[in-house]
């Protein structure tokens, strides 16, 4: 059989996972704390049909000798942790993160899990969790008697209760960072978990150590860009088109070759 067709058939699933990824990311443009993601790609190995540097005569060699490739694969799928867009919200407990850094929540099973989603909310008991009501840690609890919540750019819960005319700190917010963010393991609902690729979580103050800083009463948008994405998508589709022309004039050539005798 004809290489070309199984080189143009490994194109068209190369690019199917493309335009899944290019999807995924248009389907989140509008997630806080969404990252974008990047499909990459190599070419796979190649049938040598005559090495460089092979005699052609007594005197002379093959400049470049003769290689065939034989279409290609996905090697990874990255997450891209650029900055996302601001949004004020206005809300005392939405926090979003300038610069490097995850918040910490725990999940149901005790592990920690990592997000850059910062839209939080109280529970009964006033305790500072997700929207999936998982609680943020270190623990905060706001008393049921403050008026006043404020949250500074190092991640220090001051709180002003009825009755009192200081405001007192009740907290601190730290951050966590990894050599290797794009080597965490999306869990989905915003949230990651470590793995041996991305390191240990290496935790500080917000503002120190390459962490960045906190902003409250804003979210962090998707760093999804449409314009981006849909070109994407275009490249993708047409270079899918342009691999099945490939198999469908493979095709006619093997119709050529089965009517040569008649």
């Amino acid at each position: 059989m004809l290489r070309s067709l199984y080189s143009a058939a490994t194109g068209m699933i190369a690019q199917q996972t493309s335009i899944d990824v290019t999807s995924n990311n248009i389907a989140n443009v509008n997630t806080i704390g969404y990252k974008k993601q990047r499909a990459e790609f190599a070419d796979l190995f190649y049938q040598t049909l005559e090495y460089a540097g092979t005699s052609t005569s007594a005197t002379t060699t093959s400049p470049t000798g003769i290689n065939v490739g034989l279409g290609v694969r996905p090697t990874a799928v990255t997450k891209l942790f650029s900055q996302g867009n601001f949004k004020e919200t206005g809300n005392n407990l939405d926090l979003a993160i300038t610069g490097n850094g995850f918040f910490q929540v725990q999940l149901p099973d005790g592990n920690i899990a990592y997000t850059r989603n910062g839209s939080f909310k109280l529970d009964a008991n006033g305790l500072v969790v997700t929207s999936d009501g998982y609680p943020l840690k270190p623990n905060i609890v706001i008393p049921p008697d403050a008026v006043q919540v404020s949250i500074g750019t190092d991640g220090t819960v001051s709180v002003l209760q009825a009755g009192q005319t200081q405001a007192s700190q009740i907290g601190q917010i730290t951050l966590v960072n990894f050599v290797n963010p794009a080597g965490l393991h999306a869990l989905g609902d915003n949230n990651y978990i470590n793995t041996n690729a991305s390191g240990d979580p290496i935790e500080g103050v917000a503002g120190f150590n390459g962490l960045g800083q906190i902003r409250q009463g804003f979210v962090e948008m998707s760093n999804v860009q449409l314009v981006e994405e849909m070109t994407d998508l275009i490249t993708a589709q047409r270079a899918y088109d342009a691999n099945s022309k490939a198999i469908t004039t493979s095709d006619e050539m093997l119709k050529t070759v089965n009517q040569l005798k008649r």
